[in-house]
């Protein structure tokens, strides 16, 4: 089996490496589609409207990519030469290719993570510039939910909603998995979402579509995002077929994201009982668990899980990622194949 060949593997890659189900197969082939340029999709704009009404937020816009919603929601809240302060693992500043600097002119302020995923906002309030014209002007506030599988508090979250408004900061959340932090939290993800200018929310990892996300915030704000979005070609057609995905999820694989989280916690107490790994098993908190291995093991236990129908990105310091496609019986499947590499080893 080549490593290409991934249909009938475990892969614990990512949760984008979900495929569609038959039955969101379906919805998708029998979609009411238009013209989303000119704004006639009906799919596209019930999806738009649904999620803009889960999340409180007045409107919605349709993007192909999450990196591209990001982008488009930064350039929305600042101008050419203005900054965003960021965690320095955050997905906008370190794995979207520089796209602010490249594209939007925006200045990316970096900050280190708590160790709960949070941003310290006495740091932050540090980093803030003074009205000064040597300094770029600081606009926006950027926050990850979840933060590497972390959720954020709602304490924090309504904290840090103020502490922007007092300074002035717009606030952005890259909501990628925020269905994630809702189901942990057992909250409406509106209890999350409300407190942000904008939030961009990811359809293509644990709500198991093809492609998609959609950034939502107030009207006025996303009139910019839609001017940046045609800017960086995310027009699209009949985009119908792919909003299908998004509606048939958030009806039916939001509630099921907690099977994602259990069956993280499982492989996670599997194999913090191998004592070549270290784990810790209090982190987990969704659907992603990390663990360390020596360097020696990297690639032989990669080769080792692909032989037995498993893939992981191979290194010391493991990121296993459980979604729609994993399964209970899956993640003993797993924990047997870790088992048996590090037997007698």
């Amino acid at each position: 089996m080549s490593v290409c060949d991934t249909a009938n593997m475990i892969d614990l890659r990512s949760d984008t490496v979900t495929r569609p189900t038959h039955a969101m197969r379906a919805a998708m082939a029998s979609a009411d589609v238009g013209d989303d340029v000119f704004g006639d999709d009906p799919s596209v704009n019930r999806l738009q409207q649904q999620l803009a009404e889960k999340t409180g937020h007045e409107a919605g816009l349709f993007f192909p990519s999450g990196t591209q919603s990001n982008l488009a929601a930064l350039m929305a809240h600042c101008g050419r030469g203005e900054e965003f302060v960021i965690g320095g693992l955050g997905h906008s500043f370190k794995y979207e290719a520089g796209g602010a600097a490249v594209l939007g002119s925006l200045w990316p302020q970096p900050l280190d993570y708590e160790p709960d995923g949070s941003l310290d906002l006495r740091k932050v309030e540090a980093l803030i510039k003074p009205d000064d014209a040597h300094f770029a002007r600081t606009r926006l506030l950027v926050l990850e939910n979840t933060q590497n599988g972390r959720v954020l508090p709602l304490t924090y979250i309504k904290e840090a909603a103020g502490f922007a408004r007092r300074h002035g900061l717009g606030i952005h959340l890259d909501g990628a998995r925020v269905f994630n932090a809702a189901v942990k939290l057992g909250v409406p993800v509106r209890e999350i979402t409300q407190h942000f200018d904008s939030v961009s929310i990811c359809l293509s990892k644990g709500l198991g579509c093809p492609v998609g996300t959609v950034l939502v915030g107030k009207r006025e704000l996303i009139q910019k995002a839609h001017r940046a979005r045609k800017i960086l070609g995310g027009g699209l057609r009949q985009a119908g077929i792919l909003a299908a995905a998004g509606l048939y999820a958030l009806e039916h694989h939001v509630e099921r994201l907690a099977e994602d989280h259990a069956n993280a916690q499982a492989l996670a107490e599997g194999l913090a009982q191998i004592k070549q790994i270290k784990l810790d098993r209090t982190a987990v908190q969704t659907n992603m668990l990390f663990l360390e291995i020596q360097p020696q093991h990297a690639q032989p236990l990669a080769e080792h899980l692909r032989q037995a129908g498993i893939l992981i990105l191979p290194g010391v310091r493991l990121r296993l990622v459980t979604h729609l496609d994993v399964s209970a019986e899956d993640v003993r499947r797993v924990i047997a194949a870790f088992q048996g590499y590090f037997a007698g080893r």
